[in-house]
């Protein structure tokens, strides 16, 4: 490092802002998940709209992360963790005006590089400022137990101020906190480390275009068709991008991402499972808040239970992961915990959209949290120990950056999914529905073109009238249509069911796969070095002191 380690007053300040910085970020991202049934109701979007508002965040958290860790340690990491609160609080602000979805996208997008910012500055800066490695491994595992508290307690707020008042409440409580961590922050120490850092230009600019295009086709892709040009291109741009962003990474003589890492047969299974893995957690989390939600309209407080539920496991049982890890195989945990997650998904895979309640969900979520709180940290652990401890750093980097790329696709691949077989459902069936409820030709014309153009998620969306008895009281001239007749209502909700009951489904064999790759190919498996293993484990050890302190409190 070029700083000097702090004193001990200025390491104090520089690990409550590190923490506070952290914790806005993870508010700032888990926000939507108790709220996307509101945003849909309010708004009256389609369903890729309303996956934009969650995917716009995570896929400019993760284009932009790496190069923020570059860019702090070449010019120093205060002004970014300033920034990156700034950046929050304007996104926060954009959306909790927003009277129509695009600003929603612009603010979240906005906020998206705030936390990519937070993330790895907030953590590089307590590394930088620790006096000793005993002090670095408890604020590390501090700082994971803030993060981990954001998880848990964003939906549930979000939930609790949309109940008793708006959710823009919600977006005015993240701004609030994002100020009190700037002005917190100013407090913090500054610390650098440039030796050996350079930008990598060209590759940022490849990973960005090449993310952006392939999550952009994904997303639309449901709407529009998949044989759309403008998908198809989409796709093109994504997939020639990335193969352009690997053929410079493995050139550059700074690589923002060392793929040689790769080569690691261990490492790179990790990294597998860091995406698919991820992606299975993300996406049924992401099911289960739509299903109720969007669907089902169920209240924002109920799926703020339900959140807490998935993430309190990941707060409450690292005790007993670390000392798992410690004593066992980390593939082990790995496996049981995708088993978990696989059987959460199975399970929700089975249920009837036209029957099933909230209260249906509290046990697959519970095991789906259990699995998350058995995977997330055994993940980073075998990415550790896996290479020399010279490269632990970068590993732990580079599989943060799969890892929340898992988170990114969870969405936008849960939402192409079950969109996807939800519209078709509803194209095929329209027109016989619209016959059915004896809508004039006028009003016919205009429900047709909101299935074709929204699909099923609009039309679920609007309020539902019975099928009229008396012809005076069919939409027409003197009686416009302010609801949508219950047999094309009825045809959306279920083909709604169908499309996430298979995402649900898509989420428990990704979980299985996983597992199954785990199992069998990390057979075998030794660390590197002792000192890899010590650094992992040390460091699972403070998370567990951490929490068991919190626990007794």
């Amino acid at each position: 490092m070029s700083n000097p380690t702090a004193r001990p007053s200025r390491y104090v300040a520089t690990l409550v802002a590190a923490c506070l910085a952290v914790m806005v970020a993870q508010v700032a991202y888990s926000l939507p998940g108790a709220l996307n049934g509101t945003f849909q109701q309010d708004f009256n979007i389609s369903g890729a709209e309303l996956t934009w508002i969650s995917a716009a965040f995570a896929t400019t958290m993760v284009v932009f992360e790496l190069t923020f860790g570059v860019l702090g340690d070449m010019f120093g990491r205060k002004r970014l963790l300033l920034g990156g609160a700034l950046l929050i609080v304007v996104g926060a602000a954009l959306c909790a005006s927003a009277q129509e979805v695009h600003l929603m996208w612009i603010g979240q997008a906005i906020a998206g590089i705030g936390a990519g910012a937070l993330y790895p500055i907030s953590l590089a800066m307590i590394a930088a400022a620790a006096p000793d490695a005993q002090a670095r491994a408890r604020a590390i595992a501090l700082w994971a137990g803030f993060l981990s508290l954001g998880a848990a307690l964003s939906p549930m707020m979000a939930a609790v101020l949309t109940e008793f008042g708006s959710w823009r409440w919600a977006f005015g409580a993240v701004i609030a906190a994002a100020l009190i961590s700037f002005v917190v922050s100013l407090g913090a120490q500054d610390s650098s480390s440039p030796e050996g850092r350079k930008l990598d230009l060209p590759g940022q600019a490849t990973l960005a275009v090449g993310l952006i295009a392939l999550l952009w086709a994904l997303t639309q892709g449901s709407e529009i068709g998949w044989g759309n040009t403008t998908i198809v291109v989409g796709f093109v741009i994504g997939v020639v991008s990335l193969a352009a962003f690997v053929v410079i990474e493995l050139r550059t003589e700074v690589p923002l991402l060392h793929l040689n890492l790769f080569a690691n047969r261990v490492f790179a299974i990790s990294g597998i499972t860091a995406v698919v893995g991820m992606f299975a957690f993300l996406g049924l989390c992401f099911s289960m808040s739509i299903w109720l939600g969007a669907v089902q309209h169920v209240s924002p407080l109920k799926i703020g239970v339900l959140f807490l539920v998935i993430q309190g496991p990941a707060f409450l049982l690292v005790p007993l992961v670390s000392r798992l890890i410690h004593s066992v195989s980390p593939r082990w945990v790995l496996t049981s915990g995708f088993a978990l997650i696989a059987i959460a998904g199975f399970i929700c895979s089975q249920f009837d959209v036209q029957t099933s309640t909230w209260t249906d969900f509290i046990v697959p979520m519970l095991l789906l949290g259990v699995g998350f709180a058995f995977t997330v940290a055994s993940i980073t652990a075998v990415a550790i120990n896996t290479v020399p401890l010279r490269l632990a750093g970068m590993a732990s980097a580079t599989t943060n950056l799969l890892r929340d790329f898992g988170f990114a696709l969870g969405p936008v691949l849960v939402a192409a999914i079950a969109n996807s077989v939800a519209n078709n459902e509803v194209r095929d069936g329209l027109g016989a529905a619209v016959g059915e409820s004896d809508l004039g030709q006028a009003h016919a014309g205009a429900v047709m073109g909101i299935g074709e153009q929204g699909g099923a998620m609009a039309l679920n969306s609007m309020p539902v009238i019975p099928v009229p008895t008396d012809p005076s009281l069919a939409p027409g001239p003197d009686n416009p249509m302010l609801a949508m007749p219950s047999p094309i209502s009825d045809l959306a909700f279920s083909s709604l069911g169908s499309g996430y009951s298979l995402a649900f489904l898509v989420c428990a064999l990704c979980a299985a796969a996983s597992g199954v790759l785990t199992l069998f190919g990390l057979f075998g498996s030794r660390p590197e070095s002792e000192a890899a293993v010590d650094l992992g484990t040390d460091v699972l050890h403070e998370i567990a002191n951490v929490a068991d302190d919190v626990n007794v409190r």
